[in-house]
């Protein structure tokens, strides 16, 4: 808040000022380190020289106090002394391996050091030294460099933290660093930041606008329609981006020719600003100077509003400092606001709120709001970050009178609204610059500090934007979250407040690691799997496809396409041989070779095999892919080590001809679930209750589903034997599996609607899942099982399960991403795509995924067919209608026919979804969406299937 001392009108404080270390180095400072600040008992004699990169006396000692500076946060956070391996040098996979490098102030960055660590352990870097780093060109990039780490302090789960060298170098995926624009340090990151290959996320150039005080309040309130404070703005010479203020907005632009001979337009146009209705009841202004050039070191006066000539000799005197594209700022000052439910005014000057939000930049590049602190200190003083504790809002607004839950609630939402929004018009402004202006192709804003003020404009209490800010609104939610270090005096926070970021970094990092990357795709799928082309194009894949089907339109999409008929899998190993001698024979340089389409996954491992490229094994492969074998093989693997994969299995027996079924009766259970054996998509799944159903269901599919060109893609290339397993009710789920190297990455679990019986064919589903967390665990356990026990380590697998009462049972193992929609609700729920995770696994990489992935939402899915919605998918549902919905963000359709056939054996034509911060809210939006048009009806009850999700 800013608000006036009564012992004079002038503070000479740099209100908003940026964190400690923008006094040191990092921002510009130059001379030595303060002395005696960090009292502690580490180690003094570790390894902070960096070979080959000699320091000066000045700098080593920066970097001394910048280690001690660590030590000390890791000891109030409770965490272990760091450990000096720096004579044993790391050796690692330079350009193989995820490297997030952070260069800057350890109090600043330790939020973000410390969720690293637990996200992506041993690949979180803190550089505390530009000497530890070092540009090199990048071949083939004309401009631009890789940046390489020789040293630096790693961190691992629970706080554990590692001097390291790396011999050699390894090369950073990710880059952020504190930034500043005067000499030392600060200036030394801002080249080391600009024009790198890999991602960054801040520039000095970037930073360079959004220390513009008056650009950014122009920036946030035009585009993003924040509340900002009333402002008049004498500009000299403005840059180009700032565009004439309007005045509707409270915001005043006033282009300067010349810094002297003004004293007439001043006193005109402050004396129209102090008498605008735009102040309100505001009774004090501050006048300050605008630009990066008084980062951090700003002065300003404070005058009550009447005084109209002290603020226009103010402004004159500042107007001399002026230099070209800075301002002279006159602005509104609010005093505390007086909340609702307070008694009345305090006898003493009241209590102020200042409101610090961070938001983070996530998938699609859409904000999210990452945590908010609040500052409390008297009404009459400036509140600043470093001047007061950091406190939730809860907190903060009951100490100050209001505790009212809804209230409390409302305001959350309101500051929720205004930090995403700014966000969003900071992402907009880059959107429009180039390289150049942002400092490099690849450099982004991806989070940011927004600091409010709480009016009571009208009554409503509103958050007033009073500046930009990263480092200073990082650290005080860090502060906040230090409360809960050892000894633990209560609940940890929901989320660590760099939780998003840490998982942008990650993903930005994996499409660093797979640009460029060549592969060969195995069979293009239909309709339902035009994502991959766009996404590899997104992520700058090369892609060689080899595929049936010489006219299929991804023929034209892809870098080399092959055509080959590989219709007949019961020729895989042949045909593996074959293609490995075209692909040799076309000279292509394959990184990996991988499909997610079900007819081709036996024989892409047996291509793999032939090419020697990553792959689980062929063995593993055809186990997974013939259903009787999964369950059988499961059956017999009791382990050790318990729980065994066997107590999920479900007895069944392989059916190839009428004797196999009648043997089958007398040994599954009835009523079964027959099945094609190498079948997909649910088609010819049924209930039988008895053996002459049995009997019938064999003979059917017999009959009508012979080969491949009966119903393409549903694994007929591999013949039309059956199997009966034992029918067990419960529950039925998704569970998605990404492995590497054996090891669980991430799962996710959805939820699936009660089908129609007597057939399996999916109707609706949820995500994430409503299983109570033991549940769900449990979910995944047994799915990680299952792929082990068929030896499935590395790959994105699909396994369905049922949830019994006693525990989860298997129905199938698809060993590739999951169909449908799965991949789109993961992507649009999680941040993390399935299809790019398959594709690192596919050239060896570790795919760069959150250990922690939270959903984001709920969305809550319902099926259409062809059989049931003929009529709505014609007319009220039609493609055209649905993709409009989809467009404005009504509804997710995900299509997944392309032809509006209907027929006996029918996969869903598409499934429409509604998304919502809870599942009810969802499934009734969903609800009504149906109802509305057409898809829901007596024969299709979609209040039915739904009724799982409740």
């Amino acid at each position: 808040m800013l608000s006036l001392d009564p012992s004079g009108p002038e503070w000479d404080c740099p209100l908003g000022s940026k964190d400690l270390e923008e006094e040191g180095p990092w921002g510009g400072g130059s001379g030595l380190p303060p002395t005696g600040c960090f009292p502690g008992s580490w180690r003094q004699d570790v390894g902070l020289d960096c070979k080959g990169s000699p320091e000066g006396a000045e700098a080593r000692a920066w970097t001394v106090y910048y280690y001690s500076l660590l030590q000390s946060c890791l000891q109030q956070a409770g965490l272990p002394e760091t450990q000096d391996r720096s004579q044993v040098p790391r050796t690692g996979c330079p350009g193989a391996e995820v490297t997030l490098c952070v260069l800057g102030s350890p109090s600043t960055f330790l939020p973000v050091l410390l969720e690293g660590g637990v996200q992506s352990p041993g690949n979180m870097l803190l550089c505390l030294s530009p000497a530890w780093l070092m540009k090199v060109p990048a071949p083939g990039q004309p401009g631009e460099a890789a940046l390489l780490v020789s040293k630096a302090v790693s961190f691992h789960p629970g706080g554990l933290t590692f001097l390291d060298d790396f011999v050699p170098p390894r090369r950073a995926t990710y880059f952020l660093a504190g930034l500043g624009l005067g000499p030392g340090r600060g200036r030394e990151a801002a080249e080391l930041a600009r024009d790198l290959t890999c991602p960054t996320g801040a520039s000095a150039e970037l930073a360079r606008l959004l220390e513009d005080r008056l650009l950014t309040r122009q920036l946030l309130a035009q585009q993003g329609g924040v509340a900002v404070p009333a402002t008049l703005a004498f500009t000299y010479k403005p840059p180009g981006l700032l565009r004439g203020g309007d005045a509707s907005l409270g915001l005043r632009l006033v282009e300067l020719s010349g810094k002297e001979g003004q004293e007439t337009l001043v006193k005109e146009e402050v004396e129209t600003f102090l008498c605008s209705e735009a102040l309100g009841d505001i009774l004090q202004v501050a006048v300050k100077l605008s630009g990066w050039r008084w980062r951090g070191r700003q002065a300003w006066r404070l005058h009550p509003r009447a005084e109209l000539g002290a603020v226009v000799d103010t402004v004159l005197a500042l107007l001399e400092k002026l230099e070209e594209e800075e301002s002279v700022l006159v602005e509104a000052v609010y005093p505390p606001a007086q909340l609702p439910c307070s008694d009345g005014p305090s006898p003493g000057p009241g209590l102020a709120v200042r409101i610090c939000a961070v938001v983070c930049r996530t998938q699609g590049d859409r904000p999210l709001l990452s945590k908010v602190v609040c500052g409390v200190g008297r009404g009459d003083r400036p509140l600043r970050h470093h001047n007061s504790l950091p406190r939730t809002l809860e907190v903060a607004l009951a100490q100050c009178g209001l505790g009212e839950e809804a209230q409390v609630a409302a305001v959350r939402q309101r500051v929720k609204a205004a930090a995403e929004a700014a966000l969003a018009a900071v992402l907009a402004l880059e959107a429009g610059l180039s390289a150049e202006q942002r400092g490099g192709r690849r450099a982004h804003t991806d989070f940011l500090g927004v600091d409010f003020a709480l009016t009571a404009a009208g009554g409503v209490l509103t958050p007033v934007a009073l500046e930009l800010n990263g480092g200073l609104c990082l650290e005080a939610c860090g502060a906040l979250e230090g409360l809960w270090a050892a000894p633990r005096l209560g609940p940890a926070a929901d989320e660590a407040v760099a939780a998003p970021l840490v998982e942008t970094m990650l993903r930005r990092s994996a499409r660093c690691l797979m640009e460029g990357k060549q592969l060969l795709v195995v069979g293009a799928g239909g309709v339902s799997k035009k994502f991959v082309w766009e996404a590899a194009r997104d992520y700058g894949l090369q892609l060689h496809l080899v595929e049936s089907d010489p006219n299929h339109f991804a023929s034209q999409l892809v870098q080399t396409f092959i055509h080959f008929d590989m219709t007949e899998h019961r020729r895989d190993e042949e045909n593996a041989r074959l293609l490995a001698e075209l692909v040799r024979a076309r000279g292509l340089k394959l990184d990996g070779c991988f499909s997610y389409w079900d007819d081709c996954l036996v024989l892409t491992a047996l291509l793999c095999q032939e090419l020697g490229l990553p792959c689980s094994s062929p063995a593993a492969m055809r186990l997974a892919k013939q259903k009787s074998l999964t369950q059988l093989h499961l059956l017999r693997h009791h382990g050790p080590p318990w729980p065994a994969p066997s107590l999920h299995a479900v007895p069944c027996c392989p059916l190839e001809s009428e004797a196999d079924v009648e043997r089958a009766v007398h040994q599954v259970p009835l009523p079964g679930v027959m099945k094609l054996e190498f079948g997909a998509g649910a088609v010819g799944v049924r209930l039988v209750e008895d053996a002459p159903q049995c009997h019938e269901h064999f003979s059917r599919i017999t009959r009508d589903l012979q080969g491949e060109a009966d119903h393409p893609g549903i694994g007929l290339g591999w013949g039309n034997a059956m199997l009966l397993m034992e029918f067990v009710e419960g529950t039925e789920h998704d569970v998605d599996l990404v492995l590497f190297g054996g090891r669980l990455l991430a799962a996710f679990v959805s939820d699936n609607g009660p089908t129609r019986l007597p057939g399996f064919t999916e109707t609706a589903a949820c995500m994430p899942t409503g299983l109570a967390p033991e549940q769900e665990a449990q979910m995944v356990q047994a799915a990680f099982r299952c792929c082990l026990g068929c030896g499935l380590l590395d790959g994105v697998f699909n396994v369905e399960l049922k949830l019994t009462g006693a525990g989860p049972r298997l129905i199938e193992i698809n060993p590739r991403m999951g169909g449908f929609y799965l991949r789109d609700w993961i992507l649009e729920l999680y941040g993390v795509d399935l299809l790019l995770a398959a594709v690192m696994v596919a050239c060896g990489l570790r795919p760069a995924l959150p250990t922690r992935p939270r959903a984001r939402g709920h969305l809550v899915g319902v099926m259409c067919l062809v059989s049931q919605h003929l009529q709505a998918l014609s007319s009220t549902a039609s493609r055209e209608t649905l993709q409009a919905l989809h467009d404005r963000g009504l509804l997710r359709l995900n299509l997944l026919e392309e032809a509006l056939v209907p027929g006996e054996y029918e996969e869903p034509y598409c499934s429409v979804a509604c998304a919502g911060p809870s599942p009810t809210e969802a499934r009734l939006r969903l609800l009504g969406l149906c109802q509305g048009l057409g898809i829901d009806g007596p024969s299709y009850p979609v209040a039915h299937f739904l009724s799982h999700f409740k």
